[in-house]
């Protein structure tokens, strides 16, 4: 193998872990001047190791933010921390970091649903692995014949070049319409609730009414969390709420309290808008 062979396989990319195709709505979340802003967005494929998709927003390689989905079939959010690796006018990719174990978990066994029964998963470095051998024949593959020169007509030359300016048009038209649905998609969720990280609303809290505990359950000696799905007014009131998981007394008391709790407004394009979160109640005996 000659050693331009050798550097083309040096520098051929390698993934860390498998990357999979999805089509789900992503929030990105980025600090504006100490700001949380909500980047609506589009996920086109996911791995252990990132995430890549449309972002209707401005973001900079080497920014930190955090990133929500929800994958199909699974109930709890995937949240983690990344990186932005890389980011074009339609395109983007970040890449996680220190994601947790249970986040991990969670997409495997999405990926595991995703795949059909009997298949084995994508394997790692496949570009790489295919593309040695072919490398290596063309190393070892005698020098190219000379053939004679072909005088190609002038009319042939002008259907050429109208064949490469259709094939030009139509992927300008194809990126148009896509960037088009992503601007569609972005004013829709200004129409809807954006989804937003619990950690975000609860550095925007103003008030919280503490709930109380309920003596049964006192008595009783239970303890845990009530989760709640939480829709946030555009004036920071409590819209409308949702119980998830918890005990069912805990549940209600952490309902009744959590209704009176106020927050920031969260702006969203310049105005406030609803949004959606989740609130989790601790209750512990002392």
């Amino acid at each position: 193998m000659s050693a331009a062979t050798s550097m083309a396989l040096e520098k051929a990319p390698r993934r860390g872990s498998p990357r999979y195709p999805v089509n789900v709505a992503f929030d990105v979340i980025a600090l504006r001047s100490g700001v949380p802003e909500n980047l609506p967005g589009r996920c086109t494929d996911l791995s252990e190791g990132g995430v890549g998709g449309m972002v209707a927003g401005d973001l900079a390689s080497g920014q930190q933010v955090a990133v929500e989905l929800r994958l199909p079939n699974v109930g709890v959010p995937v949240r983690a921390r990344a990186l932005v690796r890389y980011h074009g006018r339609l395109r983007c990719g970040f890449e996680f970091m220190g994601l947790s174990l249970e986040q991990q978990e969670l997409i495997r066994y999405w990926a595991f649903r995703l795949a059909p029964q009997g298949s084995e998963p994508p394997k790692k470095n496949d570009d790489a692995e295919a593309l040695k051998p072919k490398l290596e024949l063309v190393a070892s593959a005698p020098p190219p014949i000379s053939l004679p020169r072909i005088r190609v007509r002038r009319w042939r030359w002008n259907v050429l070049l109208a064949a490469l300016l259709a094939l030009a048009a139509l992927g300008y038209w194809q990126w148009q319409r896509s960037w088009n649905e992503l601007e569609v998609g972005a004013n829709a969720a200004g129409a809807t609730p954006l989804r937003v990280s619990p950690e975000t609303m609860e550095m925007r809290a103003v008030s919280k009414v503490p709930p109380m505990y309920p003596e049964a359950a006192r008595r009783a000696g239970t303890e845990g969390l009530a989760v709640l799905d939480a829709v946030i007014a555009p004036d920071g009131t409590v819209q409308r709420l949702k119980p998830v998981s918890g005990n069912e007394a805990l549940v209600a008391s952490a309902m009744e309290a959590v209704r009176s709790w106020k927050f920031e407004p969260y702006q969203f394009s310049g105005r406030p808008v609803s949004v959606e979160t989740t609130i989790t109640v601790d209750f512990r005996l002392q």
